[in-house]
């Protein structure tokens, strides 16, 4: 992938995770790069192209980011923990697919499926990481804790509210 279609996706999946789909369009990325609304066309041929490409590029960064960790327990739980925290507290940002799941009722359908994807990679990935009587059940709770911990800090503009809704996680 060139220089410039990652840029476009840098830069979309910041849109993205400020402010949801709509927040963007090839012409506010053109411009923000330097080109030709024409030529990020010459990238990614439609928004939901785009953007889906960003959601599928950051389930594979969020699962690499957890790969270290153990196969079972609570190493796993806190891997996932890790990487949602520093999201809100490095960045002041939620998670992409948070941010694109909770519109996925009004998304086009190959981005809303990109989301639906993530979400059941890193339950999925988690369930057969933790060592517990309904792993998937399990891995949902926590997936569904850590997202609506994110949205809580974002709300309150207070991203030490993630910590106090995830401690009890680890």
């Amino acid at each position: 992938m060139s220089d410039t279609a990652e840029r476009l996706m840098d830069l979309a999946e910041g849109h993205i995770r400020d402010a949801g789909y709509n927040s963007y369009s090839f012409r506010s990325l053109a411009a923000e790069v330097g080109i030709k609304s024409s030529s990020v066309h010459h990238h990614f041929p439609t928004k939901s192209a785009l953007t889906a490409a960003v959601m599928r590029r950051y389930t594979g960064r969020v699962l690499a980011a957890v790969a270290d960790a153990t196969d079972k327990g609570d190493d796993a739980v806190a891997a996932y923990l890790s990487v949602f925290r520093n999201a809100i507290h490095t960045d002041g940002r939620i998670c992409l697919g948070g941010a694109l799941g909770a519109e996925a009722g009004g998304l086009p359908p190959e981005v809303a499926e990109a989301a639906r994807d993530f979400f059941q990679s890193i339950t999925d990935d988690l369930a057969q990481r933790i060592d517990v009587a309904n792993p998937q059940a399990h891995a949902q709770q926590v997936v569904a804790t850590l997202q609506g911990a994110m949205i809580l800090a974002r709300a309150l503009g207070d991203a030490d509210a993630f910590d106090r809704a995830t401690a009890s996680l680890v």
